[in-house]
């Protein structure tokens, strides 16, 4: 589904719900700004020599003020940037607006269907002739998917003649990449090869994405260098010692407006974010319950006195379910029928398929009923029974202040596309996933001290010796 693409008068692509936002977007930039000191510092100390200067990045991050910030940094860096969201729900709309206007190109409007979200993707990486982009900013993998299935699908179409086929899948997401893929066929057989000779490579700062591309890198079939800046020192070790990992209780709370005091709440998985939801949930007066897979998590939650079940000893009694960890269909609808009447399910984790949303849309008679945005009431034909669904599965809460953002995820994306950029002729690196390098993780950190007021002490020679 093609949606109409409009131009600012400089003659930029865009797509954004409204740019009459555009105003009330630079003033939240400027607050940011404020309270993101290592992009700052990244522009002052880069700035001047231009080092991304020729380089076209492509960016799929959450469409937020925050982003807007990264974006402007990249492009004050010399690059040129075109933009989507990674999330159909998580764009702020005045965000979009400022930086279309202002930056970028950015298809972002808030809220596509899934057949315009893939659409923004595709225009996103639609560079015009020469191929596509250099870089990408990348967060939950969809950009990198769809190069990666056209280069199969341009493939098998010329060892073949066969077209792809978006009934040869159920999953409904692929059957729109197969979609715009087949269609693209018809004007440009070399599309997404070209695309692949051009790109220099990757930076990714999501777990479930990371853990795709080390499976593609496994398997042989990763197209190009990637960094993985998910892991670095200073993306985990500050946000987990600020408590900023997304926490699914705030995203209960602006969507529902529900008392989780006395309820029972089921946290699924106790990683990371699944121990911030458990803390959230049990601050918040609820009676707390994990499922967990690895018993060394399992033994984690007991030991902070948190009962670990399993799902099924607790589908039918609880009040709330949050998915914090990996895999597919964690939720069954075959769960969501066993499960109280207006049992709340949400998705702290995996963008999408944690929670079994095909399986609740083609359920025979179902009835979806929808409160306001983001927050719908599925109801079984045979009971009557229905359970609440937050963000249509997807992530339901993005609780980052800016100064975490920075510090941990958007600081470390620069470092990584500068270092791609200027590493892209030696051959330093390979179509491989790496670690941040430590350099550049320590840099990050640099970056925050003289803005943060602070002082590093420096060895002597005989002390270094």
């Amino acid at each position: 589904m093609a949606l109409p693409a409009e131009r600012t008068a400089s003659g930029r692509e865009y797509k954004v719900k409204d740019m009459s936002q555009a105003d009330f977007g630079r003033l939240e930039i400027q607050l940011a700004e404020v309270q993101m000191p290592a992009l700052m510092s990244c522009r002052s100390v880069f700035g001047p020599s231009q080092p991304l200067k020729g380089a076209r990045i492509t960016g799929s991050v959450h469409m937020t003020i925050q982003t807007a910030v990264l974006i402007e940094t990249l492009t004050a860096l010399g690059a040129e940037a075109r933009w989507c969201s990674c999330n159909t729900f998580s764009t702020q709309d005045h965000a979009a607006a400022v930086i279309a206007r202002d930056s970028a190109a950015v298809f972002a409007p808030k809220g596509e269907t899934p057949q315009e979200y893939w659409w923004c993707i595709e225009r996103a990486l639609e560079w015009g002739p020469g191929g596509g982009p250099d870089l990408i900013v990348g967060d939950g993998g969809d950009a990198i998917l769809l190069i990666h299935e056209g280069i199969k699908a341009e493939e098998a179409y010329e060892n073949t003649g066969n077209l792809p086929d978006p009934a040869s899948t159920d999953n409904t997401e692929l059957q729109i990449v197969l979609t715009i893929i087949r269609d693209g066929l018809e004007t440009d057989l070399k599309r997404y090869h070209k695309m692949k000779e051009r790109l220099v490579g990757v930076s990714v700062a999501t777990a479930t994405a990371v853990e795709r591309l080390y499976r593609m890198q496994a398997n042989g079939t990763l197209l190009f260098p990637v960094i993985n800046v998910n892991d670095s020192v200073t993306e985990t070790k500050f946000q987990n010692l600020c408590g900023c990992r997304p926490s699914g209780p705030d995203g209960l709370l602006m969507a529902t407006d529900i008392k989780i005091a006395g309820k029972v709440a089921v946290v699924c998985g106790y990683g990371d974010v699944g121990k911030d939801c458990a803390a959230a949930l049990k601050k918040a007066g609820a009676c707390v319950i994990v499922t967990e897979i690895n018993p060394i998590r399992a033994l984690q939650a007991l030991m902070e006195g948190i009962l670990v079940l399993t799902l099924e000893d607790v589908v039918s009694e609880a009040d709330i379910f949050i998915v914090t960890a990996g895999g597919s269909k964690g939720i069954t609808v075959d769960h969501m029928r066993k499960m109280k009447n207006n049992a709340i399910v949400c998705n702290s984790g995996p963008f999408d398929k944690a929670i079994d949303m095909p399986g609740l849309e083609s359920f025979p008679g179902m009835k979806r009923i929808t409160f306001n945005p983001q927050t719908d009431r599925w109801v079984f034909p045979d009971t009557e029974s229905g359970v609440i669904v937050l963000a249509d599965g997807r992530l339901v809460n993005l609780g980052h202040p800016s100064s975490v953002m920075s510090s941990c995820t958007f600081t470390n994306q620069v470092m990584a596309q500068l270092e791609l950029w200027m590493e892209r002729e030696t051959g330093k690196y390979e179509k491989k996933v790496y670690a941040m390098p430590k350099h550049l993780d320590e840099k990050v950190a640099i970056l925050h001290l003289g803005k943060l007021g602070a002082k590093l002490t420096k060895l002597s020679m005989e002390h270094s010796d």
